[in-house]
């Protein structure tokens, strides 16, 4: 059994030494230093700018977020002091029928970010919040908790989303989302882009490429001054994981795409990783240290569904085979090679062991299940994506062997990343079309990633599909969401697009739908 990615040297780019030079250079930087409390807080401008979320709901309760930000494009424009902010919570829109107002502080020290851990609340009930600063109210946010555990559940309808590169196109997805009757967003990584201004985008980034604190914070707060967006937060708890763009394109652990050093990329990482946090409704267990996070985490929905929310991104081992798509490497193969590291994994496998949800989900970055991009007219030979789990064989295999021994109930993966939509039979061999269906995988198209509308890669993967009969679905030209609704019986995944991402505003349609059945791994068209 090897250890995790994060426990032993690294290799590569990395040694001992080089590691804990830059381990030392922001040692303390993520603390939670005191500061002064306004006495009385008087504010330049409106400084609820960012709106308001929720999130990782529990049965008695959740997490609150708003950040305080009068000039949130210039670092917040608050002052380095904390700031009291008071909550009220209640069963109404109006806010009449008042069960919960609580006061907290908003900390110069994380952006002055509030995350309020509300607790005491009923199971499976709506509730509205609005938060309270200075004589300035936020705008009111919807949220929901979760049903107490075991409660025999009728249905579960949530949507998944990833991808939102701001130049690359509007959110016109999340205006449509934002009116679905959903219970739960989940958010499947890339919620920024860390990359500068492009000259021909649909909208531009307000600088070039985010390496500091107060960068993060700007490009955060851009995203989040979306009025779609803030929208679709303000009406759903959401849960969250990080992919890439968070920090660095295709990075690996501590090892950066490009050439950085440990020091300078170990920085960068802990302040990205801190300002993810400040910008997230996430519990504050999940407070960064140093440049470490505790992201993965489960959520369950009575006796129905259980999320497992994984992290593929910080403790993952470094891309085999340089990171190139092409044949396999013999690093790929690698039992070392790992997405998650051995804890995580352990974990994975200990929940999905006791779980006794009709459905077991796996809510994660990257394409799960095997898929050839050669042996084409164009493409002759075998070529594989190495930042998908095609470069981390050994581990998929553990896990499909995993599913196929213990049988959890339903098993189904959730997926971002790739910026198209697809659906696959998870198989205990992919070599073999005959093997048995272990679980099933749907995977979402961004919503606004891969420069406007339409992908040049849409044919060359086509040709490929047939190579792979596992798959089931493959559309790379439109983008959107995927809603989910979760029944007993049935598992139902409707691809939601939009006819344009370089309008603010257009209509949306159900591209596709496919059924599980309960008991029946594998997907069909419904």
């Amino acid at each position: 059994m090897h250890r995790s990615s994060i426990d032993r040297p690294m290799s590569n780019r990395f040694n001992r030494r080089s590691l804990l030079a830059g381990m030392g250079a922001f040692t303390g930087l993520i603390l939670v230093n005191q500061h002064p409390v306004l006495a009385q807080t008087r504010f330049s401008s409106y400084p609820f700018t960012l709106g308001v979320a929720s999130g990782d709901p529990l049965p008695d309760g959740i997490v609150l977020w708003t950040r305080l930000a009068p000039d949130p494009l210039k670092g917040g424009g608050m002052p380095n002091s904390d700031v009291t902010v008071t909550c009220t919570i209640a069963t109404d829109e109006a806010l009449q029928n008042v069960v919960r107002r609580e006061s907290t502080l908003a900390r110069a020290a994380l952006g002055h970010s509030v995350h309020l851990e509300v607790s005491g609340l009923e199971p499976d009930r709506v509730y509205w919040y609005r938060f309270e600063a200075g004589g300035e109210e936020s705008p009111v946010g919807r949220t929901r908790t979760a049903p107490a555990p075991g409660t025999p559940l009728n249905d579960l309808r949530f949507a998944f989303a990833s991808c939102q590169d701001y130049e690359n196109g509007f959110y016109t997805a999340y205006q449509h989302m934002a009116r679905e009757d959903l219970d739960l967003v989940i958010h499947l990584g890339d919620y920024i882009y860390e990359g500068g201004i492009s000259a021909d985008a649909v909208r531009q980034h307000n600088s070039g490429d985010v390496l500091t604190l107060e960068d993060y914070r700007n490009r955060y707060a851009l995203y989040r001054l979306d009025q779609n967006l803030q929208a679709t937060h303000a009406a759903f708890p959401w849960a969250f994981t990080w992919d890439d763009h968070e920090v660095d394109n295709n990075y690996a652990n501590l090892i950066p795409e490009d050439e950085q050093s440990p020091r300078d990329f170990a920085i960068r990482r802990a302040v990205a990783y801190q300002v993810y946090y400040e910008h997230m409704p996430m519990r504050r267990q999940s407070a960064s240290r140093g440049a470490f996070l505790q992201l993965y985490r489960r959520l369950s929905f009575g006796n129905l569904v259980t999320f497992n929310i994984l992290d593929t991104r910080q403790y993952r081992t470094d891309q085999p085979c340089g990171d190139q798509f092409g044949p396999r490497c013999a690093e790929a193969l690698s039992e070392a090679a790992t997405m998650t590291g051995q804890r995580q994994e352990n974990w994975l496998f200990s929940g999905l062991n006791r779980s006794n949800a009709r459905w077991n989900v796996l809510a994660q970055q990257t394409i799960f299940s095997q898929f050839n991009f050669g042996n084409t007219q164009f493409l002759p030979g075998d070529f594989f994506n190495p930042d998908q789990w095609d470069g981390y064989v050994a581990q998929r295999d553990r896990i499909i062997e995993f599913l196929q021994a213990r049988r959890p109930s339903n098993p189904v993966v959730i997926t971002g990343d790739i910026h198209s939509s697809w659906v696959y039979d998870i198989k205990a061999d992919f070599d073999n079309p005959a093997s048995v269906t272990v679980g099933t995988e749907f995977v979402g198209t961004s919503i606004s990633s891969s420069f406007g509308d339409g992908a040049d890669t849409n044919a060359l993967v086509s040709l490929a599909v047939p190579g792979n009969p596992h798959t089931k679905f493959f559309d790379g030209l439109n983008r959107g969401y995927v809603r989910c609704t979760i029944t007993p019986d049935l598992w139902q995944a409707d691809y939601r697009t939009v006819e344009s991402i370089e309008s603010p505003t257009s209509a949306v349609q159900t591209l596709a739908s496919f059924v599980v059945e309960d008991g029946q791994p594998g997907a069909q068209s419904a």
